[in-house]
């Protein structure tokens, strides 16, 4: 039985997002609403320190492409790690530079500078949408559409194990998947056969569970089982069809968000280069003018 964590995310996975997206928001919030009193300005103290470190933390990012190329940095840590620390600090940075701007546009190279350092950040963000898709849990292993595809035959093994005379779900499940793994038209049809997916996975979801409560409902009176180990069978069930349809639809994104990911490869790094170059004739048109 494949890894539940794999496909349905724990609570914990699922919050950290939403609080880091919360907490970025109520600090950009803040630090805009106070742009007019002067607290911070470029130039001098704790704004000019804060355009160091925010550009000393968009330097590093350098780290985590050059950790997965460079051998003799293989011993500095996992690459997971670095992942986590290059996410981090494509977070932060952006953050710390916006504060060390005060919010405001200044001299066209800064304003270069501001420009590209957001593109490369927003950038950033859609990386990590395509990732997810192609990986499984929030910073696992990549994926293997072949790996999942056994997920999704042993997922209906274990359910026609715990559904006693349940074929038609076992036939309900095999249609499904047959139709949503068969391959379709170009990229724009692909995406929105992915898009209808969903609504059609729930949908066969919600039926599938109707039917499967109805079988155990049957089965458990006739066997003798007790309402709570007919609602103990039912969760069961109900966990392993969300798992079957989030892997079949897992496995039906794979080569379309995995194409898009080696696309976005090749538009983000020469932003992260445009973002080097216009950083540094910032600071240098700073400290020499």
């Amino acid at each position: 039985m494949p890894q539940v964590a794999d496909y349905v995310p724990r609570l914990r996975q699922r919050l950290t997002p939403l609080f880091m997206t919360l907490l970025i928001s109520g600090v950009l919030i803040a630090g805009w609403s106070q742009r007019n009193e002067g607290h911070l300005t470029p130039e001098h103290g704790a704004g000019y320190w804060l355009g160091l470190l925010g550009g000393s933390a968009m330097l590093v990012l350098l780290l985590y492409p050059l950790r997965k190329r460079w051998r003799f940095m293989r011993v500095l840590g996992s690459t997971m790690s670095w992942f986590r620390l290059h996410m981090l600090l494509g977070l932060l940075g952006p953050v710390l530079i916006l504060f060390h701007a005060n919010f405001k546009l200044g001299s066209t190279n800064s304003n270069v500078a501001l420009a590209s350092m957001l593109l490369v950040a927003g950038s950033g963000i859609i990386g990590r949408y395509f990732y997810g898709k192609i990986h499984l849990g929030l910073y696992g292993r990549k994926a293997d559409v072949r790996e999942i595809l056994a997920d999704v035959v042993s997922i209906k093994a274990a359910l026609g194990h715990d559904l006693p005379m349940a074929d038609r779900i076992i036939d309900a499940l095999n249609a499904f998947s047959d139709q949503a793994l068969k391959p379709t038209g170009g990229a724009v049809g692909r995406g929105v056969s992915l898009i209808l997916l969903g609504a059609r996975a729930h949908q066969c979801q919600r039926r599938l569970l109707v039917e499967a409560s109805q079988i155990i409902s049957v089965e458990g009176k006739a066997r003798g089982w007790s309402r709570r180990a007919r609602r103990q069978r039912l969760n069961v069930v109900r966990d392993q069809l969300n798992v079957f349809f989030r892997a079949v639809r897992k496995a039906a994104a794979f080569s379309f968000f995995e194409r898009l990911f080696a696309l976005w490869h090749v538009l983000h790094l020469p932003l992260f280069v445009l973002l080097i170059f216009t950083a540094t004739l910032h600071v240098f048109a700073v400290h020499i003018y």
